[in-house]
């Protein structure tokens, strides 16, 4: 058979190098000089565990190709598919024929040069590689089919060309080799954004979700039966992981082309095609990432594929949960720092580049993107770390949900909240779609939906981390804190994003002071109070000296909540209100029209009070280390009560105190309801010991050791 082969790399290369040992007139094509010129100097090389011999070749550039072709190949990159077929438009025999080679779904681009009754389509699954000009690694013998591009009977051209090619075998669904490889290679286009070989991304559980949904993507927008080939089994995905493990390590051809065309040709990769033929948010997500790669804005690392792996568990099950408002694909970021890769929601109310502050408002989430990112955002990104999701939240962060916009639901019983307003971010993180995210506290808004959630929920002093970029509520009671996996999570990024060293203190001897009264009081449910009971008694048999100190200040210091907390939003919201009162849901819209009725002479004393207090509320820190409180009277309601409604007094009535003297406070797991929903107990310290907090914490969550339980959701 006379055949030209149109790309003579890895895949063309190796099939015309067979073909001409087998006595086939082959003549090929490349644009590289180089590898043209070594061909016919030396001839073509294959190597590896296959086989290895070399045969005289003849190979020209494309400005040479013969007038006129009996039969063609393209074997070239998906992305050149346009150019090569120009190349064989007008040299067409009237009766040759064109087949591909190629990976990608090209038959149409291919058929509009030649015409469709002059095309035949090949599925190559060959691991091969160029190694130098002239040399071509062949790693193993994969599936090799071909067919009529429409499928049905195996004309007489197809068994022709059959017979002449290496390791080929006809189909009748040529297509649905195509399509099964699609799937396949999205998979491989997602490990090759880390420096992993095929094998390790494919046979590493914590990958596998990833590769298993990335699959299944594309392989829901097939129009045809997918096929199985080499191990990849459209109907066995679970075990197509471990076949193709198995195969990928007996083949000498150990990172995919794509990955080779990043990280050692540093070429353009065929991710525009990717990206043109598969629709779906994974591919996109991937596919954002290569390019990033490609214009050196990223490397080939894990760091990328957790990243990925987030982003598959924020649609697979921070989607359902109303937790997320928008996914950023390939988010820009420091190439190193102290949160290297480590993925960050944002609650929808900070400012992030090109992003709007959402705010949990219909009509904000359709205004203009921000121009520049929070400076907290900014931190984060300078220290590595990947901003990858906004999250949902109450409306303003004023403890209510706007009608139109969903309010982000529980990991651990999705039929109740996750709290607010900070409930979308305590959401994804209880969900483990990611290890931190980014909350708001005003009156408890990080730590009653980390109670909720199961989840450490980490306010802060006053100003430690800027509100520079965040939507304002009442700014002299608004904290920007963390919602985190555990202590140590919540201490690495705090201590990146303020420059403040962790603390080491030993777990012997830390002083705990309790409030008497607290848990018996009669809002408190009694698996709350039980659990909290349960904390202080492990703390104590763990070494822990628990002592009674005197809090009623905290009562007193209360009553400045409300006029401070009201009074303040109507300064951030009244105008609009006035002008424009249906831009807000009508449970907001009461909350902030009763700040209208708090005059300036009850703010300004409210603002005495609580000046007049804090020394004697520092006092009830002397001698302890923390003050340990319960978090929230109840486990998650249905939905969040507002603020202003004696069930919402009451869900905060533990942690309203500390927006009011500024001190640190956080939320960690302390134990679970009858019915399987999480509680959390309250860490307070003096304002400016952040460290010191977070360092007992740890030894309190150390002690307790809370069970670990699977979401619902999950």
């Amino acid at each position: 058979m006379q055949l030209t082969i149109i790309g003579a790399g890895a895949i063309g290369g190796t099939i015309g190098a067979h073909m001409i040992r087998a006595g086939h007139d082959v003549l090929l094509c490349d644009a590289d000089p180089a590898h043209v010129d070594a061909i016919n100097r030396h001839g073509l090389s294959i190597e590896g565990p296959v086989e290895n011999f070399t045969v005289p070749a003849r190979a020209v550039s494309p400005g040479d190709l013969p007038e006129r072709l009996q039969h063609a190949a393209i074997a070239v990159k998906s992305h050149h598919t346009d150019a090569a077929a120009e190349l064989v438009r007008d040299r067409l025999a009237p009766d040759g024929y064109l087949v591909s080679f190629q990976n990608g779904l090209t038959a149409d681009r291919l058929a509009a040069a030649v015409g469709a009754e002059r095309l035949l389509v090949s599925f190559v699954n060959f691991g091969a590689d160029v190694l130098a000009p002239g040399r071509i690694m062949q790693g193993n013998v994969g599936t090799f089919r071909v067919g009529e591009p429409a499928g049905g009977e195996i004309t007489p051209r197809v068994r022709e060309l059959v017979a002449a090619l290496p390791y080929a075998e006809a189909t009748g669904n040529i297509m649905g080799f195509l399509w099964g490889k699609e799937a396949y290679g999205a998979m491989l286009y997602a490990g090759a954004v880390s420096d992993l070989s095929i094998a390790d991304s494919l046979e590493a559980p914590e990958w596998r979700p990833l590769m298993l949904a990335i699959a299944r993507e594309v392989l829901a927008q097939a129009p045809v039966k997918p096929e199985a080939f080499d191990g990849f089994d459209p109907g066995d995905l679970e075990g197509s992981l471990d076949r193709l493990v198995t195969f990928n390590r007996n083949s000498a051809k150990s990172h995919s082309g794509i990955y080779r065309d990043l990280m050692v040709r540093r070429r353009k990769t065929e991710v525009d095609d990717l990206l043109h033929d598969l629709a779906g948010p994974l591919t996109t997500y991937t596919g954002e990432l290569i390019r990033a790669i490609e214009r050196g804005e990223r490397t080939c690392e894990v760091a990328n594929l957790r990243l990925l792996a987030a982003y598959e568990r924020a649609e697979r099950l921070g989607r359902p949960l109303d937790a997320v408002v928008t996914l950023f694909p390939a988010p820009s970021r420091a190439p190193e720092g102290p949160l290297h890769g480590v993925p960050v929601a944002v609650k929808d109310m900070i400012d992030i580049a090109g992003h709007p502050r959402g705010n949990g408002n219909p009509w904000s989430m359709r205004t203009e993107p921000a121009a520049a990112d929070a400076p907290v955002v900014q931190a984060l990104r300078a220290a590595g770390a990947d901003v990858f999701a906004a999250t949902s939240l109450l409306e303003y962060a004023a403890g209510a949900v706007h009608p139109e916009v969903r309010e982000a639901m529980n990991p651990y019983d999705p039929r109740r909240t996750a709290g607010g307003s900070s409930g979308g971010s305590a959401a994804l993180v209880g969900a483990g779609v990611c290890p931190v995210a980014l909350g708001t506290d005003t009156g408890g808004s990080i730590r009653l939906p980390a109670h909720y959630c199961a989840t450490v929920g980490f306010k802060p002093s006053h100003g430690a981390l800027p509100l520079d970029g965040v939507e304002p509520l009442a700014p002299t009671l608004d904290h920007v804190g963390l919602l985190a996996c555990d202590i140590a999570t919540a201490t690495t990024v705090f201590s990146a994003l303020t420059g403040a060293r962790p603390v080491t203190r030993a777990g012997a001897g830390i002083r705990v002071g309790v409030l008497p009264g607290q848990v018996d009081r009669v809002e408190v449910q009694p698996d709350v109070a039980a659990a909290v009971r349960q904390a202080v008694d492990t703390l104590r048999g763990a070494g822990c000296t628990v002592v009674e100190v005197d809090g009623s200040v905290f009562d007193e210091l209360d009553t400045a909540f409300p006029p401070i907390l009201l009074y303040e939003a109507w300064q951030e919201h009244g105008a609009r209100v006035g002008a424009d009162p249906g831009h807000y849901g009508p449970e907001t819209l009461r909350l902030l029209r009763s700040g209208s009725e708090v005059g300036e002479a009850d703010y300004r004393k409210a603002l005495a009070l609580r000046e007049r207090l804090l020394p004697a509320a520092a006092e009830v820190y002397a001698g302890i280390d923390v003050l340990l409180t319960p978090a929230a009277p109840f486990v998650a309601p249905a939905t969040t009560p507002p603020v202003d409604t004696p069930e919402g007094a009451a869900e905060g009535m533990f942690t309203g105190v500390y927006n009011l003297t500024g001190a640190p406070a956080l939320v960690l797991p302390c134990g679970w309801s009858a019915d399987g929903l999480p509680i959390g107990l309250q860490l307070s310290s003096p304002p400016g010991t952040d460290m010191d907090l977070l360092a007992v914490a740890a030894h309190v969550e150390a002690a307790i050791a809370v069970d670990v339980r699977r979401p619902a959701s999950i």
